[in-house]
């Protein structure tokens, strides 16, 4: 069934084939927001809006007021035509106890029709994946903010009445999942113009699909991010977002027994996702407006530019795309540098993005299909606002 195959599909594309264990429950890998994706998914450093219910709980510590972010995207419509993925959060400052926020994911591959071995179509159905999560940040330090959240995951591949309809499967139900995790993080500011984050995501128990009993682990996943800016002016910011993710499912697993500690730790470096991303703001209204007997207040900047690289060697996306003897070939920015006759260049992992911000009203676009190497369009679209 298509199923069961896309999601085989969504598991590759995000990296998580070659574990030893594939995670169930991918989508929770999937980057929410579209300004966290014209970087490159590089985002836990920053942390600075509703998204960092997902990204970084810490984030969340300093954020005044409420703040809310609804994202839409045609996911991937190279893959599977009626696949989209919305994500919705919100934030809400407590006075002097910190911030609560809320967020839901949900994604769809779209209808899927039923077909049994004669050719015969039984029916059709839609899957879905749905994530609803709340979370705490709170500054134990004026420069250090912490925080947690709980999800409620909820996954829906198969209704039972396909495996009535086809006996032949040789299973009496399955096909939906429930489970819950925990996320955490930290967001530290060691100097006015630097960042650094750390986030641990989807620790929880395993997801069951199956009657058997028979589970698969979590996405669990450790991010580690800088942000760095080294222009910040009325007419001008500038942030460098460099981070490192490492999905934690199978690490350091080695199906002979025979390699030694030093080269599965290389294995494991080289199988972490790397992004480093670039977000420029121009032109600050309110500054400009501005005269020293009325002066008023930053609305912030109005334009944005972004810049992400990427790279998932493991799952083949991104990175720096070479071609030799008919073959493509994904190789680390590392691999480039030190490495001769790789082959000639066919393409770059790069995300964009764009925004406009007009008083406490941003909107962002972003599109990451360059990662993929298959021919797909995958734009995001973010609204945000703060209260």
């Amino acid at each position: 069934m298509r199923s069961k195959a896309c999601w085989l599909a969504l598991c590759a594309l995000l990296g998580v084939a070659a574990a030893s264990q594939n995670p169930g429950a991918v989508f929770l890998m999937i980057w929410p927001a579209a300004r966290p994706t014209g970087l490159g998914g590089a985002f836990t450093a920053l942390a600075d809006d509703a998204s960092s219910v997902y990204y970084n709980q810490g984030g969340m510590a300093f954020l005044d007021g409420t703040h809310a972010t609804l994202m839409h995207a045609n996911w991937l419509p190279g893959l599977y035509p009626g696949m989209y993925y919305e994500y919705a959060g919100l934030t809400h400052r407590l006075k002097d106890y910190g911030n609560v926020g809320v967020n839901i994911i949900y994604l769809t591959t779209g209808e899927t029709d039923v077909v049994n071995e004669r050719g015969d179509f039984l029916g059709r159905y839609t899957t879905f994946d749905v994530a609803v999560a709340g979370g705490y940040g709170y500054s134990v330090m004026p420069n250090l903010g912490v925080g947690v959240a709980a999800k409620f995951i909820y996954s829906f591949l198969v209704p039972d009445w396909v495996w009535k309809a086809m006996p032949e499967l040789g299973i009496d139900a399955g096909g939906t999942g429930i489970t819950w995790a925990l996320d955490a993080g930290a967001l530290y500011k060691p100097f006015k113009s630097l960042n650094v984050g750390l986030a641990f995501a989807n620790i929880g128990p395993n997801i069951a699909y199956t009657s058997s009993g028979e589970s698969d682990p979590l996405p669990r996943m450790m991010r580690l991010g800088l942000a760095y800016r080294p222009v910040d002016n009325d007419m001008v910011t500038v942030a460098l977002v460099p981070e490192v993710s490492k999905i934690l499912v199978g690490m350091f697993y080695d199906s002979t027994g025979t390699k030694p500690f030093g080269r599965k730790l290389r294995e494991e470096l080289r199988d972490a996702w790397k992004s480093v991303g670039v977000e420029v703001g121009a032109i600050d209204l309110g500054a400009l407006a501005s005269t020293p007997d009325s002066p008023l207040e930053s609305t912030g900047k109005l334009l944005h530019a972004r810049l992400g690289y990427f790279e998932d060697l493991t799952g083949q996306r991104g990175g720096i795309v070479l071609e030799k003897d008919g073959q493509t070939y994904h190789y680390g920015l590392g691999d480039v540098f030190t490495r001769k006759g790789l082959g000639s260049f066919k393409s770059i992992g790069l995300c964009f993005g764009i925004g406009v911000q007009y008083a406490k009203f941003r909107f962002d676009l972003s599109m990451d299909q360059l990662i993929y190497d298959f021919p797909t369009s995958n734009y995001k679209f973010s609204f945000s606002y703060q209260f």
